[in-house]
């Protein structure tokens, strides 16, 4: 008995073919490259995506309206008020003054220095009543030494002759007594009372060189007619 025929020999069968493969490469050409994208480079750009969408929010959030506070509203603050400027010689020392003429207790009295004509009267117990005071500027600025005449004349000068010669106190002087005085005419008397009312008073005869009109010739000859 013949021996069975061996059978034909089965062509090896080929390599399976991935199914993902098969059907890309049933696509479009086209459609075969965008499906080509390998996964990590698909990664890459997912991670470049969602960088830009954290920045563009970033930039939406720091960019949207901010509520504004309004300032707190501040009081003006008020300037100190400065103390009123002593009058000139005060710092707590005293002057001597002689109060005399029409005035109810004449005498010298001890005043705080910086004091008035006016202070001057009040420790004298004022004015006598009917005394005219009208050439009295009761707002000067006493000054140590000085004497204070309300209602008389000046007293005259030892030695000195004529008429009304006398040191004119220059402090109380009117301008009609210092228009008396030799040189001196309405407008330059007036100009020496305006003097005294802006400086509060003489405190010297030498502060009669400020008076405009008064050159050197002139104070000589007055300098020993009047007294501050």
């Amino acid at each position: 008995m013949a021996p069975p025929p061996e059978p034909a020999e089965q062509p090896a069968p080929a390599a399976r073919v991935p199914r993902s493969l098969a059907v890309r490469e049933r696509l479009p050409v086209w459609l075969q490259a965008r499906c080509g994208v390998e996964p990590r480079t698909v990664a890459a750009v997912g991670v470049v995506l969602v960088a830009a969408v954290g920045f563009a929010a970033q930039q939406y959030w720091s960019g949207r309206p901010q509520p504004v506070t309004a300032p707190a509203v501040v009081a003006p603050v008020s300037a100190p008020v400065s103390a009123p400027t002593p009058a000139p010689g005060a710092g707590g020392s005293r002057i001597v003054v002689d109060v005399s003429g029409k005035v109810r207790d004449p005498g010298v009295r001890r005043l705080p220095a910086g004091s008035r004509v006016e202070d001057a009267l009040a420790a004298a117990g004022g004015v006598r009543p009917g005394t005219d005071t009208g050439g009295l500027n009761r707002a000067r600025v006493l000054v140590d030494g000085e004497q204070v005449l309300v209602g008389a004349p000046a007293p005259p000068v030892p030695g000195a002759s004529g008429p009304g010669a006398g040191p004119l106190s220059l402090g109380s002087a009117t301008v009609d007594q210092l228009d008396g005085l030799p040189g001196v005419g309405p407008v330059l008397a007036q100009h020496i009372v305006d003097f005294r009312t802006a400086r509060g008073g003489f405190r010297s005869v030498e502060d009669l060189r400020q008076v405009n009109g008064i050159g050197e010739r002139r104070f000589a000859d007055l300098r020993k007619l009047v007294r501050p």
